[in-house]
Formats: C-alpha cells, sequence, structure tokens
C-alpha cells in the first residue's frame, strides 16, 4: 500500500481527483491571444522553513511581510496565514502551501496571488509562469511533484462559522489593469471553503405584504445567520424601460436578519414590495453571505477576478465572491474555470455566493465535469452562469439561483460571435450538459438562453468531447439539450427561456411577398434530429413578456407551465416539435403563436397532447392558438388532443388567425389544425383559416364553431386521421460520473460522488462494487459506498437504457494531483 494512502487513516480528505486520461482542450477555440508573458520579477521575502506568516523566524530575510512587498511561499515550507492584516502585499507567489489559520479571524490585502509550481514569477494575474505552457501562458501539461497549495479551509474542514477569512484584491499602480487584482490557480491547489449550510435559498412560505419586517421560509434552513444580507426576490414583472442595470426600481429587495425563529425570519427593515410565498408561484430568499470572502478592495475602481488554469485541483464551498470582474475584459471574471478540459473533474462550486459582478458569475470555459450546486449570483453585469465557447460538455449545474444578471457588451474578441451578452442568467451554447432545478429571477433579458449558429464568419464544428474521450469535430447545433428538467424562471425583464439557433434572425414583418418567402427558406435550420431532440421537462415561468421560445426543430416539450405573461409559447419554428401537458393562465394576447409569429409560416408539424388554457378571455384579434397561414413545404400540419379551457366568455376564440398583423399568404398552402378525438373516440375537428384558398375547397363541410373558432376560421368534423409520431427519442449516451470526495476511517476508504445523466441512473459502481444512491431525481443521483484502502478508484455508472460510462473517473494513489488533505 502506497505510503500515502496510510498516512490518511482516521482523516477526513477532500479530493480533487485526477482523472488519469485527463487532457486539456489544446483544439478548442482560444480568444485569449492577444496575452503574452509577463515580465519575471524577484520576491522581496521567501519563506525557508515551516510556520505562521506573523513569525519573523518563516522569512528569509527574517521580518514579516510589508506593504507593497512581493512575497514567495517557497517549495516545501507550509506558511500559516495567521493574521487580519491591513497592510496592502504587491504580490503572494504560493509555490509551496499556504493555509490560512482555522482558530481566528484572517484577513489578507493583496494586488495578485498566484499559486503555481514556478520559482519564477511574473505579475500577469492572467499568463502562468510554469514551465510547459503556450505562447498566451495556457498550462499544457500537469505539473511535476508536489503541488502548490492554497487553502482557506477544506470542504471536509472549512473555516469554522464563528471565525472569518477575508482575501481583499487591490489594484497597485504599476500592474496591468486588465490582469490584475487577481486570485490565479495555475496547476496548483486551490481551495475556499467557508462554513456549510444546508440551503443557500429557499422558496418563501407565506405571502409578504407591503411593510413586513418578517419572511417565513418554506423550509428549514442551518448555516444562516443574525446579521447576514439576505435578498428577497422579486414577484411581478417590473416595467423595462431601460436597462435594469441604469436605475429602474426592481422588485428584489436586500435586508440583513435581525432575528431566526425556525422558518421565520426577521429583517432589519419593512420591505417595500408584495412577493409572492403561496400556491404555485413563489418568490426566493437567499443568503449572500459567508465566512470565506473574496473581494476587490475598490469595488469603484480597478476590480479584480479568479481563476482556475488546467492541471488544478481544488474547490470552491460556501464563499463569497463580491464585486469582481472586469468589465469589457474577456476572461476577467468572477470565477473562470479557464480551458480546464476534464483536468479538474471532482471539483465543486457548491454553495456559493456570487455578488455584484462586473463580469459574469461563474464561467465554465472549455471545461468538462465541472459540478455547480446551489449557488446564488445575484447582480452581474452580461450573462451569470455561463459556458463560454460550445465546447463545454458533462457539466452539472443544479439547483442554483440567478437574480438580475443585467445587459452588457460584446466582449473583445469573445468566441462566439453572435453572443450579444445581453444578460441572461443561463447562458450555454452546447447542449450535452445537465442544468436542473434553477431558479432565474428578474434578469434584463433572458432567464436562460441556449445558442448554437453557424455563419460566414463562424463555424459551429467545433471539437467535442465524446462519450469515449476522444474529440471529434462536431457540429454543435445537432447536439441536443441533454437534460434541462425542473427548471423555474419569473420576473424576468423580457424572456423567460429561448433556444435559439440560426433560424434566430429576424425577418422584417413588413414585407409580406416574395422576398419574405425567399428571407425564410434561405435560414439554415440545422439541429437535432427526430431520434436525438432537445427535450425540456417542466419548465415554469411566470410573470415576463415573453415565456418560452422554442426556435429550433426536433423538440420535445414535456410539462410546460406559464402564467401572467404577455406572450407564451412564442415565435416557434414549427417543425418535429412535441408539446406534452401544456398549461397556460393568464397568458397574455399570444399564449400559443403561430410559426415565426409575423411571418406566419412554418415548415414542419407538431403535436400538442394536453392544452390547459385558463381565463379565456379578450378579443377576437387574439385567440389561444394564433394559426399558421403559410405552409412552406406542403407538409406544415398541427395536431392537437386534450385540449380544455376554462372561463370562456365568448368574445375570444381558442382557434383563430391572429397577432398583431394578419397575414395574407404568400404561398398557396395553408396550416391545418386538428383536434383528436373532440367530438368523440375516431372523431376529430379540422380547424383551417379561411384565408386558406386550398383547405377551405378540401371537400369538408365547415362551419363556425364559437368559442372554438373566430372570425376567421372555420371548423369540420373529420375522420381517419392518425396521430403522428414526430420523434423517436433513444438514449444512446452514458451517464456523467463525478467523485467528489473520500473519507478515510480507518482501514476503509468512504467515496462519495454524483452522477448525470440524460436517462434513468440505475447504477453506480466503484472498483466493481455496487455504489448506494442515497438521491435520484431529474437525471442526477448522489451516491456512497464504503470499501477497503485501495491503490486506485475507479467509478462509473450505467443507465436503463443499458449505456454503460466508458470515459470513468479514476483516482491513482500514486498520482500528486490525486489525494489532498
Amino acid at each position: 500500500m502506497p505510503r500515502s494512502l496510510h498516512m490518511l487513516a482516521a482523516l477526513t480528505l477532500s479530493l480533487r481527483l485526477f482523472a488519469v486520461t485527463s487532457e486539456a482542450p489544446g483544439a478548442a477555440p482560444s480568444a485569449d491571444a492577444g496575452h503574452v508573458q509577463h515580465q519575471h520579477v524577484d520576491p522581496d521575502l521567501r519563506s525557508t522553513r515551516d510556520g505562521n506568516w506573523s513569525d519573523p523566524k518563516t522569512w528569509t530575510p527574517p521580518r514579516v511581510p510589508k506593504a507593497g512587498e512581493r512575497v514567495l511561499v517557497a517549495r516545501g515550507t507550509n506558511v500559516v496565514y495567521d493574521v487580519a492584516d491591513k497592510a496592502v502585499i504587491r504580490m503572494v507567489q504560493v509555490v509551496g502551501s499556504l493555509t490560512f489559520a482555522r482558530d481566528r479571524n484572517t484577513e489578507l490585502n493583496v494586488g495578485l496571488l498566484k499559486v503555481q509550481n514556478s520559482d519564477e514569477c511574473s505579475e500577469s494575474g492572467f499568463s502562468c509562469d510554469v514551465s510547459g505552457v503556450n505562447d498566451v501562458g495556457k498550462p499544457l501539461t500537469p505539473q511535476k511533484g508536489t503541488l502548490p497549495t492554497l487553502e482557506v479551509g477544506t470542504l471536509a474542514s472549512p473555516i469554522p462559522a464563528k471565525f472569518a477569512a477575508r482575501i481583499r484584491l487591490h489594484y497597485i499602480e504599476g500592474m496591468n489593469k486588465d490582469d490584475a487584482p487577481g486570485l490565479v490557480c495555475c496547476s496548483g491547489r486551490m481551495e475556499l471553503h467557508g462554513a456549510p449550510m444546508n440551503r443557500t435559498w429557499v422558496k418563501l412560505g407565506a405571502a409578504v405584504a407591503p411593510g413586513a419586517e418578517e419572511v417565513t421560509l418554506a423550509e428549514s434552513v442551518t448555516g444562516w445567520r443574525v446579521g447576514d444580507e439576505v435578498i428577497v426576490t422579486g414577484s411581478k414583472k417590473v416595467g423595462r424601460n431601460k436597462n435594469y442595470r441604469d436605475g429602474e426600481s426592481l422588485g428584489t429587495e436586500t435586508r440583513r436578519i435581525t432575528k431566526i425563529d425556525d422558518t421565520t425570519l426577521t429583517l432589519d427593515a419593512p420591505l417595500k414590495n408584495e412577493h409572492y410565498g403561496t400556491g404555485e408561484f413563489r418568490s426566493e430568499v437567499a443568503n449572500l453571505s459567508r465566512n470565506v470572502i473574496v473581494e476587490s478592495a475598490d469595488p469603484a475602481g480597478v476590480r479584480g477576478h479568479t481563476m482556475y488554469h488546467a492541471y488544478s485541483q481544488g474547490g470552491l464551498s460556501y464563499a463569497r465572491f463580491a464585486h469582481l470582474g472586469k468589465e469589457n475584459v474577456l476572461g476577467r471574471y468572477a470565477i473562470h474555470f479557464h480551458l480546464v478540459g476534464n483536468t479538474m473533474r471532482g471539483s465543486q462550486v457548491l454553495g456559493v455566493s456570487v455578488v455584484d459582478s462586473h463580469n459574469r458569475w461563474i464561467t465554465i470555459h472549455g471545461t468538462e465535469y465541472l459540478v455547480v450546486r446551489d449557488c446564488v449570483g445575484f447582480r452581474s453585469v452580461g450573462h451569470g452562469y455561463f459556458m463560454e465557447d460550445g465546447t463545454e460538455v458533462y457539466n452539472l449545474l443544479d439547483r442554483n439561483l440567478g437574480v438580475q444578471s443585467y445587459q452588457g457588451k460584446r466582449l473583445p474578441k469573445q468566441v462566439l460571435p453572435f453572443d450579444g451578452n445581453e444578460g441572461s442568467a443561463f447562458w450555454w451554447a452546447n447542449g450535452r450538459n445537465t442544468l436542473v432545478r434553477n431558479v432565474a429571477v428578474e434578469n434584463d433579458i433572458y432567464g436562460y438562453r441556449y445558442d448554437m449558429q453557424h455563419s460566414k464568419s463562424f463555424s459551429s464544428t467545433l471539437p467535442v468531447t465524446m462519450p469515449d474521450g476522444k474529440t471529434q469535430q462536431v457540429d454543435v447545433r445537432t447536439i441536443p439539450i441533454w437534460r434541462f428538467e425542473d427548471n423555474e424562471s419569473h420576473s424576468e425583464g423580457l424572456a423567460g427561456m429561448v433556444v435559439a439557433c440560426n433560424g434566430d434572425q429576424q425577418v422584417d414583418d413588413s414585407i409580406r411577398d416574395e422576398k419574405m418567402l425567399n428571407t425564410i427558406k434561405s435560414v439554415d435550420w440545422t439541429g437535432p434530429d427526430a431520434r436525438h431532440p432537445h427535450i425540456i421537462r417542466n419548465l415554469t415561468i411566470w410573470e415576463a413578456h415573453y415565456a418560452f421560445r422554442p426556435h429550433s426543430p426536433s423538440m420535445l416539450i414535456d410539462g410546460l407551465r406559464i402564467h401572467r405573461v404577455a406572450y407564451g409559447v412564442y415565435r416557434p419554428a414549427f417543425d418535429n416539435q412535441v408539446y406534452r401537458n401544456v398549461h397556460l393562465s393568464i397568458a397574455g394576447g399570444e399564449p400559443f403563436n403561430r410559426g415565426m409569429d409575423d411571418a406566419s409560416a412554418q415548415n414542419g408539424q407538431i403535436t400538442v397532447d394536453g392544452l390547459q388554457v385558463d381565463d379565456v378571455r379578450g378579443d377576437q384579434r387574439h385567440p389561444i392558438v394564433h394559426m399558421t397561414d403559410n405552409n412552406l413545404t406542403g407538409r406544415a400540419e398541427n395536431h392537437f388532443r386534450n385540449v380544455v379551457w376554462s372561463n370562456a366568455d365568448g368574445r375570444r376564440a381558442v382557434f383563430n388567425r391572429g397577432g398583431s398583423a394578419r397575414v395574407d399568404q404568400y404561398v398557396e398552402g395553408g396550416v391545418p389544425y386538428y383536434i383528436h378525438d373532440y367530438y368523440g373516440p375516431g372523431r376529430h375537428a379540422k380547424i383551417i383559416s379561411t384565408a386558406a384558398k386550398n383547405l377551405v375547397n378540401d371537400g369538408n363541410k365547415y362551419r363556425n364553431e364559437p368559442p372554438l373558432t373566430g372570425d376567421e376560421s372555420v371548423v369540420a368534423e373529420v375522420t381517419n386521421v392518425k396521430w403522428p409520431e414526430l420523434l423517436q427519442p433513444v438514449d444512446d449516451l452514458p451517464p456523467a460520473t463525478v467523485i467528489t470526495a473520500v473519507v478515510c476511517q480507518g482501514d476503509k476508504l468512504v467515496v462519495t460522488g454524483i452522477t448525470h445523466d440524460n436517462g434513468d441512473i440505475v447504477s453506480v459502481t466503484v472498483n466493481g462494487q455496487a455504489a448506494k444512491i442515497s438521491s435520484n431525481r431529474a437525471g442526477v443521483a448522489d451516491w456512497s459506498i464504503e470499501f477497503p484502502l485501495a491503490e486506485k478508484i475507479t467509478a462509473h455508472a450505467a443507465d436503463r437504457a443499458g449505456n454503460v460510462e466508458q470515459m470513468r473517473h479514476e483516482i491513482r494513489s500514486d498520482s500528486n494531483l490525486a489525494i489532498v488533505k
């Protein structure tokens, strides 16, 4: 047995696990070509023995570091940071180990803090100075020897709740304002872990009236304390006359806790707004405070950023990242995993809060197998939870809250030119990732936006890691959304969710002639196929302008709840789209829009099995289902069944031509609508537009039947119409497994981890033994197992369809990247 494992007996370990097959994504598109290696500098002070930061004997020369100095924590030394010092150190380079004390409050004020395995250093806050980097300072190979380590608590032994550890990042004259200040890990280990909470945010458990000083939570919380800063999220949509960042009075309110009595919080000032807390639609209460803090010292000046490079280890849990992110600077984000590939498989961002970022909350760039869970993002310029270049796969975003991402500018040299950076809580471009149980609130433009486009200036064919671990060139538009389930969006500035592809380009609605037809037909509708559709499950959107914009072919939308919006299903690209269990209430003038909105055109078929519409009130010009006028291919049809509505007042039709403009046909064919079994088993309703002359004269006996039909629609009873099966979804992809922690108990190991999948996970196997699955919901399984000490740990999973994970997560005890106390 290797000595390293024998030494771990009876210790709890936090593992930042190294996959044996780890690769940094060398072929991924890079937008960092403008960076150059900075001039190397010498330290003023270096550690020459183990000891406390405050002990002069730790250093050569033998004195305590002072303001303005460059400090080297040298290779082979372990320095304990044991002070709360206001002096601003110019730079700290950690080549050995810097560990923050757990028995007192600590504070480090610094310009640049770098963790890297190099005796040479520079003041670059982006590029690495280690051997084996490319010309922009990106590590290409793992480092040899003991990893340099910054440890501010560990996942197993976090900084205790009664103490605080704070790192304040200061800009210092002479440094590059685009790079510094910064906290950067270059193939080292960086751990930041505060006192845990059972939940960082929860739903309200009771309604909150204006003037209330107490809020009731829907469930009990632990780890929340008097004095903590909290937000109560907005409920009612606020009119968006300009960018939310520019002075709009929004519904989300910030307060501090003065008393905690079970699920009741008393706040330091009355709330001004109403916050929904009963029924289906409820706001959230989120805790922004943590006892490990990384922050910019001058939020109004030059802000700092943090990042991990490839072949690093470490993780973040229950820490606060405040006033970070460099606005309009590419790659300088509040939390940034930069071109990591799968070299940090096993790392988590767990329970952190990211507050007032000027450039994203958490950026996952060219990175795989990252777990982001239970986090709170509050106020960001540009997208919040962001996957940057379209190569990211197998990442898990689970139960995160994103509030108020603001519209920003396109970043210089950004990889994806079509990304407008408009302000979306969650933004991603590769479907092979898992997003479940997240909530987006009061963002400038979108709650969620998935987007991948192809153009003359950008190819959507990119290097993508396949299930066997190999990289292939793939048109990313054909990769379906892998798992998107139980997500919610409310009180957004514009839209709840957009699924976009090249067809998202706008059409001049004033042109309704051959020119429009040619424009629409020129759109490249490349997307996933009928066996591998985008799948959206159990999506809830309320209090928004546009609710759901499904602008891609081949989609399965199973469970869609929309409430109190101006537009429900808006501007859809109807072609092989399957809807199930759609429930609309108070859904505005266009609850279920026609194909491509005012272009009123569609290419293919859709089915809607289960449509419930509440509050059918309004006028003839705005029916519930707006009928498409133009059948571009001759095969467009829309099939419904199990359609119910309530509160009809006789003035608003369920199916009719409509929209802000009724569109004259510019092709000969109209689009028929069928409601299967509407008049009884086998007796179907066929509804057509009276403008569709080819359908009016098809031999059926059409009639008016309000409120089913309106002033420009008629219905006939028909038979012998088969329900089309448009999609044939198959699960031919294996799960993705991440080992997240190991506990050594005597001569045994307790291994825990997370597996996620697009199907149903049935087993997780670790070292040939079945792990115990403790939770399995929405394709995400938490598991654990206990077995004797071993030289290697290997974990993989299988799903119900019989797919077995090929790219197993393997840990070797002889790897210096494998095990961390």
